[in-house]
């Protein structure tokens, strides 16, 4: 059968083709996935631009030069040589920038199975389960699209906020978001909302986006990426959602020793992002940024606490965030594999409005 995919230059991401592929026979033991619909978020551009650094771009092979963005979604079984999987069932996970995608279940239980295929295992377990719909205490029909868009993103927020609550917040006062109109940085002021009242939550974001990041009541304060140097001198952890070179040296240089811990999460600034990568301090005063990698710390969280127990931390959370969310973003939908290429394009240049959640049914 002759599937699509969305094919990015590793070199130049902004190169991207809509290619056709021959799809052989299903291996014994494998199911083959029909992609229903997925995701596009900032999170993807931050796959993209740090892919060979962190193994993403070997999710899904594609020729060599070539990467496939990796999404997540939701697929259907259309055909299985697994007997543990039966056709018409329904998955949630990771999936490729493309219609379809073979999978070898293994550990299988009744609410997930994990991917097996051989070239997928030095990667995080993380990004290697499929949750079975069925059985799936995470699933809602009704939240669908919801959980495609901020599902992630959410799970990276609440990793921070509980590896900073673990740190007592490194003795800081104030947190400092950059990015405060994307989903993870949302994520993240509502849980710490929450769980951790007592920091003040500060949003930096463009002055487009100001009135959006205002409406959603996460934030203590809001504010324009040029008005960093007349922000009040306090004790201040920062999280950096942006991968802005010059900002970051901003914050560091405005709050100096008064900063107490500097992370960095995403990179949604790709032309800003400065010629040393995510980690590049180039000597900046204060703490040295530090990169937060979110499989790492979901895999600590999960050891600590057990599956069930993580399980019902995550999910009080996540519905507490939903309650946040609600009426904040307008979930938009696209057909086909062209429009997801679109938006890819569209979320590397920074051009997508952070009100609007794009959904695509390839």
């Amino acid at each position: 059968m002759t599937i699509q995919q969305v094919h990015v230059r590793k070199d130049e991401l902004t190169h991207s083709d809509l290619v056709h592929v021959e799809q052989g026979e299903l291996a014994d033991g494998a199911v083959r996935l029909e992609i229903e619909s997925f995701s596009v978020t900032a999170n993807n551009i931050t796959y993209a631009v740090v892919g060979d650094g962190f193994g993403y771009w070997n999710f899904f092979p594609a020729p060599d030069g070539l990467g496939i963005v990796p999404m997540w979604g939701h697929a259907k079984v259309i055909e299985s040589k697994c007997a543990d999987i039966a056709v018409g069932e329904r998955v949630y996970g990771y999936l490729p920038m493309a219609t379809h995608l073979d999978v070898r279940p293994d550990s299988i239980s009744a609410a997930s199975f994990m991917d097996g295929t051989d070239y997928r295992q030095p990667m995080s377990p993380i990004y290697n389960q499929y949750a079975r719909l069925n059985a799936d205490p995470e699933h809602d029909p009704s939240r669908e699209a919801e959980r495609m868009i901020f599902g992630p993103l959410f799970k990276t927020g609440f990793l921070i906020e509980y590896f900073m609550r673990r740190e007592n917040w490194f003795e800081a006062d104030q947190v400092t978001l950059t990015s405060a109109s994307s989903k993870t940085a949302m994520g993240l002021a509502s849980v710490a909302k929450h769980n951790s009242p007592e920091i003040k939550r500060v949003g930096l974001t463009s002055e487009g986006n100001i009135d959006f990041v205002e409406s959603t009541g996460l934030y203590d304060k809001v504010t324009t990426y040029r008005e960093v140097g007349v922000l009040p001198i306090a004790e201040t952890v920062s999280v950096d959602f942006a991968g802005n070179a010059g900002l970051l040296a901003k914050l560091h240089e405005h709050y100096e020793d008064m900063l107490k811990y500097s992370c960095l999460v995403g990179a949604t600034h790709i032309e800003e992002r400065g010629s040393g990568g995510m980690t590049d301090d180039r000597g900046l005063p204060g703490p040295k940024p530090t990169l937060f990698f979110a499989p790492d710390h979901a895999v600590g969280f999960f050891k600590e606490h057990g599956p069930a127990e993580g399980g019902k931390l995550m999910g009080k959370a996540w519905h507490e965030f939903l309650g946040d969310a609600a009426g904040t973003v307008e979930i938009v939908k696209h057909s086909g594999l062209e429009a997801a290429r679109d938006t890819y394009l569209e979320m590397l240049s920074g051009a997508v409005d952070p009100s609007k959640g794009i959904v695509i049914e390839p």
